[in-house]
């Protein structure tokens, strides 16, 4: 049985390029970056959780819910295979269980936050916003686009960054969770434009200060899926 399964669905994505020495301390061991056309990526991601079981079970006024994070792109050798994966920096959730949950079976990096989404389609335009509250801080971010989904072009950018299928997460210098996450190729919608309202240093550190300045290198609205996240397992380096 699956850990968790979920549908995500209207992920926003925010893409910087950024400097590999920033990624470096918060590498699991083991893991390597994986860079796209030999650029390293950040992503500002905000989506909606729906539908939410916990090993087969629903949890009352948890099942939906959005979530904003910033991950990064990493790959594992795995005997002869390579697979792709992401590195979380915070995933921010609104309920607390939901973060304790995280961090206490996956180690992940979760907080609990007010959040706020809003979706509208209007005159064949469709808005995407996710909004989070930090210390007494609202902060936000907007994608417009259009409302008909395609499909991700192969080898395309936008498929670099929706089909990394694996989470790892540091346990100590010597060990890493792993864990699948197993979804099918999403599709997305051409953007028309975007509005960022995030002081990344506030959020985040200030290691990803400097994105408060930074223009990102590209900006998608993907549909999303029905998604399993499956029991982890434990790498030893």
């Amino acid at each position: 049985m699956s850990f968790l399964t979920a549908e995500w669905r209207k992920l926003a994505i925010v893409n910087y390029a950024i400097d590999k020495d920033i990624l470096m301390p918060y590498l699991p061991v083991g893991t390597v970056l994986d860079l796209w056309n030999g650029t390293c990526y950040v992503s500002l991601i905000g989506f909606l959780f729906k539908a939410t079981k916990l090993l087969g079970v629903s949890i009352p006024f948890h099942s939906n819910f959005e979530e904003v994070n910033l991950r990064f792109y990493v790959k594992y050798k795995d005997g002869e295979n390579w697979k792709r994966g992401v590195v979380f920096i915070k995933e921010i959730v609104p309920k607390f269980a939901l973060s304790f949950v995280a961090n206490t079976m996956y180690r992940e990096n979760y907080e609990a936050m007010p959040m706020t989404h809003n979706w509208s389609d209007a005159g064949g335009a469709l808005t995407v916003e996710y909004g989070w509250r930090y210390k007494k801080n609202w902060q936000s971010f907007s994608v417009r686009s259009e409302n008909v989904p395609t499909e991700i072009e192969a080898g395309s950018e936008a498929e670099f960054i929706t089909e990394h299928y694996w989470g790892y997460t540091a346990y100590n210098t010597l060990k890493t969770y792993e864990y699948e996450v197993k979804h099918p190729k999403w599709q997305q919608y051409k953007v028309n434009g975007y509005q960022l309202s995030v002081d990344f240093g506030l959020t985040y550190g200030d290691n990803f200060k400097f994105l408060n300045q930074e223009t990102p290198v590209s900006v998608m609205l993907a549909e999303g899926s029905a998604i399993s996240v499956e029991k982890k397992n434990v790498i030893h380096c």
